[in-house]
């Protein structure tokens, strides 16, 4: 996984690498400069557009500045640089940018009146105003440009982050910042940008490196995470010669109702799909026919012999897809916290554990719930804002030593370690009934498979949203099902990349 960091060790990293490298502050910002604008010029080839560079005087100014050049002397003609000369204090790498600026295209004008600022909705802006490590909304000059910039519906093309926009810690409020079409961020993501409070201020960002110390940045204290694909690599299992059904582990899902067995059956099929040897689906008999029809390689039980059934033959059990709440379910569920083993909990069983909460401090150790936001509101409380929510999932997961999985975009494991690890995989296509179903089933394949809870969370996760993406490049939209039917083929990929 990949450490993220905070504004504050950005700039540690920043300093150590010049330290270090050993490379001088002015030259490590160009090279800053030149990533950016050579995923610029991908993203925008046509040299004939008006483009607007607008630069504060501290070092995200700086990278403004000399993109400005970089651009101007591979043939962007039609560009201007806007000064946002407001304030007192100006940084050394700025004032030898501009002088370099100057020097090597005088042709470019310098602007400092913003009555002389005229945006068409056909320019691009590049932002590079502020840069990181703001806590407050923006006030003054820099407001008045900022709503300037976003009535224009120009092209808007952040360096590092939004002005205005805060690198970490709670988005609440009214944000009055620029908003950008695209961020072209160095080295790393910015924790915030994973929130969905980011929207107000990012439709999209791509990471570029700079050469940043990555060793320096491995070792720093942070428990902001992000799984990668070369993690996930590194943690899957190849199938081995000579195993057998047994090598794979046997997953229980208990799952279904009368008129919710489609929840049971994605749940059933995707931990089939995912790996496992062995399935058994503990569903009413009302739904043997369809569990024969979607799923002849599941078995069965019976939902009124559940009590009774050895519950020590089965390396992972998942409770809750479409189960119900009735008294008759909330028997299974309290039955099944007195194993002390860990579970998957998802939907009707995480409902079951909201309305009755002196129940969560009988989850068993390592388990992994699969809350979407409501359904965490309702267990853990209400929450205005997103950072605060994860905050409180992480605290959670540490008191209960469980894993929690909050569902989103982009979502957020939390580990008993304390440890939030960010899952960039999927996308809006896969916005549709059943998703959570199937990422249940692939959670308890892989936990049954022997994978530790932490590794079957990042694993499902990961590999949830990646098929997903994968789909939504030849469609729309993504459906439960086809998901569920990509999963091998995904998984052949990734382990023969890996072997």
């Amino acid at each position: 996984m990949q450490n993220l960091l905070n504004s504050s060790q950005i700039k540690d990293v920043d300093a150590y690498t010049i330290l270090h490298e050993p490379i001088a502050s002015i030259d490590l910002m160009e090279r800053a400069s030149l990533a950016f604008v050579q995923f610029f010029i991908a993203k925008f080839p046509e040299k004939e557009s008006a483009i607007w560079v607008f630069c504060g005087q501290g070092n995200n100014g700086g990278d403004g500045l000399a993109i400005a050049r970089l651009l101007s002397k591979i043939g962007y003609a039609d560009i201007k640089v806007f000064l946002a000369s407001y304030s007192q204090h100006t940084s050394d790498d700025y004032i030898q940018n501009l002088a370099r600026l100057q020097k090597e295209c005088p042709a470019i004008p310098l602007l400092k009146d913003l009555k002389e600022v005229h945006l068409s909705k056909n320019d691009i802006v590049v932002d590079a105003l502020l840069g990181s490590g703001l806590n407050k909304p923006l006030t003054g000059n820099y407001e008045e440009l900022a709503r300037k910039i976003n009535a224009s519906s120009a092209k808007v093309v952040a360096v590092d982050v939004p002005t205005g926009f805060k690198s970490e810690g709670e988005l609440d409020g009214v944000y009055n910042g620029v908003n950008a079409d695209l961020v072209i961020t160095f080295q790393l993501p910015k924790i915030n940008f994973f929130f969905p409070e980011s929207t107000e201020a990012i439709k999209k960002f791509e990471v570029v490196p700079i050469g940043l110390n990555e060793t320096y940045i491995e070792s720093l204290p942070s428990h902001w995470k992000l799984v990668t694909e070369e993690f996930i690599r590194k943690i899957i299992k190849p199938r081995e010669r000579f195993s057998h059904k047994g090598t794979y582990g046997h997953a229980l899902i208990v799952a279904g109702n009368t008129e919710t067995m489609g929840a049971a059956l994605l749940s059933t099929s995707a931990c089939l799909h995912a790996g496992v040897g062995l399935v058994s689906a503990c569903i009413p008999q009302s739904g043997l026919n369809a569990l024969n029809v979607a799923a002849p390689e599941a078995m069965y039980i019976r939902r009124e012999n559940f009590e009774a059934a050895d519950l020590e033959k089965y390396q992972a059990i998942a409770i809750g897809p479409g189960l119900g709440t009735e008294e008759s379910q909330q028997q299974i569920l309290e039955h099944s916290l007195l194993q002390n083993r860990p579970l998957v909990l998802d939907a009707d069983a995480l409902n079951m554990l909201s309305h009755h909460k002196k129940l969560q401090q009988k989850i068993p150790a390592q388990s992994i719930l699969t809350p979407h936001v409501k359904e965490f509101d309702r267990l853990f409380g209400d929450h205005h804002n997103w950072w605060s929510r994860v905050e409180a999932a992480r605290k959670k997961a540490e008191e209960l030593q469980i894993i929690i999985v909050l569902k989103n975009q982009y979502t957020f494991i939390c580990l008993p370690t304390g440890n939030i690890c960010i899952n960039p995989t999927g996308n809006p296509a896969m916005a549709q009934g059943g998703m959570g179903d199937v990422l249940t089933g692939i959670i308890t394949s892989f936990l049954a498979q022997g994978y530790t809870s932490a590794q079957a969370a990042m694993l499902g996760v990961y590999l949830h949203g990646k098929a997903g993406d994968i789909l939504a490049e030849k469609r729309e939209i993504v459906t439960a099902s086809a998901l569920v039917k990509s999963l091998p083929r995904l998984l052949k990929k990734i382990k023969s990349a890996t072997n």
